[in-house]
């Protein structure tokens, strides 16, 4: 593992590393079996769409799978618009380069179980409802979100967007609890929609709502996850500057999220043993 599809690396005219013109998947795989699998390509597929690029054949997406061997691995899948065009300006025909990458992977148990400790960044996201929703290959703003800071004890930062409403996490998707309802920011004007969020809101009744961070102080329960990770339930939440702004203590109500996640991932569903 750890081996590309090219081992020449990338032409310095491809579009992708120009103009961040494309799109990747980072995909836990388990045993050789790429999870999630489906919801990951109906994402891809979506952005190539949106971008007005073709969409790799499904084998040639699925041919690293063959050296994955047994144990967990992440995949990361890259496509670009290839080279060509003018300027901003696409080439008519586009001829979109694959490249890919795959890498042995040990999920963090101690996050599952004890629980991590996140911030708010300063970093506001722009509104672009375009790519909303879209894994596209322009991620500067969570690059600058997550030069924020640099202690071993932070284990994330949430992200607003320009408007002030919360979005997601810097490599993360958002949830909380709050009287009792299930509910995760909308993601029509920016941010990532993850493949395990798409799960979670399929299993459960989550709602997707606008909110302020403030939202966060009257919450019994906050979480973070992704297809690769699982979920991260949340105890303590820190302003920009690093103060403590909420504490949380685990209990049930953070298993049950987190369970369900975990279950579509094949990771361990009880975690209070």
């Amino acid at each position: 593992m750890g081996a590309e599809a090219s081992p020449a690396g990338w032409p310095l005219d491809d579009r992708g590393v120009a103009y961040g013109d494309g799109l990747f998947e980072t995909v836990l795989v388990r045993d050789g079996v790429p999870c999630l699998w489906e919801s990951h390509l109906a994402r891809l597929a979506r952005g190539c769409r949106v971008l007005g690029m073709p969409m790799p054949a499904k084998h040639d997406l699925e041919r690293p799978l063959a050296q994955a061997g047994q144990g967990l691995a992440v995949l990361k899948l890259i496509v670009t618009r290839g080279s060509g065009g003018r300027g901003y300006a696409p080439p008519a025909v586009p001829a979109p380069r694959l490249r890919w990458q795959l890498s042995p992977f040990v999920p963090d148990a101690t996050r599952w179980k004890a629980g991590v400790r996140v911030r708010h960044c300063r970093l506001r996201l722009g509104l672009q409802p375009v790519l909303a929703g879209l894994k596209h290959l322009n991620r500067l703003e969570n690059v600058l979100a997550r030069s924020e800071w640099s202690d071993a004890d932070t284990a994330e930062g949430l992200l607003c967007d320009a408007e002030d409403r919360l979005v997601e996490a810097t490599c993360m998707n958002l949830f909380w609890q709050r009287g009792g309802r299930l509910e995760t920011p909308r993601l029509e004007r920016c941010g990532v929609a993850g493949t395990l969020r798409a799960v979670l809101l399929e299993r459960l009744p989550i709602a997707e709502v606008d909110a302020a961070p403030g939202v966060l102080a009257s919450a019994e329960a906050v979480w973070l996850g992704n297809s690769v990770q699982g979920v991260w339930p949340v105890t303590r939440l820190d302003g920009a500057g690093g103060e403590a702004l909420q504490r949380w203590t685990l209990g049930a109500v953070h298993r049950r999220l987190q369970a369900v996640a975990h279950e579509a991932l094949g990771y361990p569903t009880r975690l209070d043993d």
